[in-house]
């Protein structure tokens, strides 16, 4: 039977998705565009903004929602962590552009060796649409594995700065020192957004393995 609610709660899995995989190609064009020097700086920008206008229509649903339909348990959990799992994908967004400004402001940096970066971009870029992915189908155990790479990008980025304090070359050392600074950020709130993930599957923030055991098909 179909509820008063669910025309609602398919709406706003349809807008969260929609938000999530502008989020993947918002990241993916600006992180691109770094790596190959190119200047795509207006493109990301209407995307993340597109996002951001995207996360103010889900508030406006969510509110809606919680005041007409008094959602039980597991509806108010999905449409809670939705309010957080909308936030990171606009923070997705901003990082994004944020990026594209690094190339903005300091012009040509096709002398700075970018092969440190090659890695930890193709591990966000999987975090990401693992995140989307780990949503759409509520997958914990995948959600789980965010936080595993996001501790690599974590060990990458600590590595990788002090060799940067120790560089010849201030404008490339500042570059993708602020660049890994913005990948490192993407990651945390992918994390962020993992956890709210297992909450909604679990009503833990962070289960344990046989809580999440159970509640994976095999």
């Amino acid at each position: 039977m179909t509820r008063l609610i669910d025309p609602s709660l398919e709406k706003l899995s349809s807008m969260m998705m929609e938000m999530g995989n502008t989020a993947i190609e918002c990241i993916s064009l600006a992180i691109d565009s770094y790596l190959e020097g190119k200047n795509t700086i207006n493109e990301v920008h209407d995307l993340s903004d597109s996002i951001r206008i995207k996360y103010f229509e889900v508030e406006d649903l969510i509110f809606d929602m919680l005041l007409k339909y008094q959602p039980l348990a597991d509806d108010f959990r999905l449409i809670r962590s939705s309010t957080e799992i909308s936030y990171a994908f606009s923070r997705f967004g901003r990082y994004a552009y944020d990026i594209t400004q690094v190339r903005d402001l300091f012009g040509d940096i096709s002398e700075c060796m970018n092969e440190p970066l090659i890695e930890i971009t193709k591990k966000v870029k999987h975090m990401i649409k693992d995140a989307v992915q780990s949503f759409a189908e509520l997958d914990i155990r995948k959600a789980t594995n965010i936080q595993e790479d996001e501790a690599f990008i974590d060990k990458i980025y600590k590595e990788r700065l002090p060799q940067l304090i120790e560089s010849n070359n201030t404008k490339c050392a500042l570059a993708e020192a602020l660049l890994l600074r913005y990948l490192e950020r993407i990651g945390d709130h992918a994390v962020y957004m993992s956890d709210a993930i297992n909450y909604i599957v679990t009503g833990k923030h962070k289960p344990s393995q046989k809580r999440i055991d159970s509640h994976t098909n095999f």
